[in-house]
């Protein structure tokens, strides 16, 4: 199965597409969703990038839930992060809520090495969907993307963003 990282280009369009609602209904649904999520956010908690969540650990349980709602709703499951969304098209919220963070490349591949283990884990799920979601986790993440190794900063606005249908 391949899960390559690609580099970011800074203010290159980032092409992408939603995952495919096979992927969520293959993992098992909500549920399938929370377990794989909340492995993931188990291994993200132990890595280096751990200082971007609530070291306390009621607060980084409700960002867990919380997270695991995208999730589920990005991968065309029931509409369950839309409060959170606050009326955004859920991509372009996603990418201004990274925008208070100071994501590096670095970053952004410690978080895709600590998905791809997760995803690795995930038993029973054809490969081709899986690596539509990666597809969907590689390529998006370069949006939110925000700090450069040159000391320079860049906001990728979301019509950088081309959801390929």
């Amino acid at each position: 199965m391949s899960m390559d990282i690609t580099p970011v280009e800074k203010g290159a369009p980032v092409h992408f597409h939603n995952p495919a609602i096979e992927f969520f209904k293959a993992v098992g649904g909500e549920d399938g969703m929370r377990e794989l999520m909340y492995n993931f956010y188990d291994k993200i908690y132990e890595s280096d990038i751990a200082h971007f969540f609530p070291q306390d650990e009621d607060e980084f349980a409700e960002i867990k839930v919380k997270n695991t709602k995208f999730f589920i709703q990005i991968c065309g499951g029931p509409k369950v992060y839309e409060d959170e969304a606050q009326g955004m098209e859920l991509n372009e919220y996603m990418i201004r809520l990274h925008d208070d963070f100071s994501i590096t490349e670095k970053s952004r591949i410690e978080w895709l090495g600590t998905m791809r283990e997760a995803l690795q884990e995930v038993k029973g799920v054809d490969e081709k969907l899986i690596e539509d979601f990666w597809a969907y986790l590689e390529n998006f993440s370069k949006l939110t993307v925000n700090t450069f190794a040159d000391g320079s900063t860049y906001y990728a606005a979301f019509t950088q963003a081309k959801e390929d249908r």
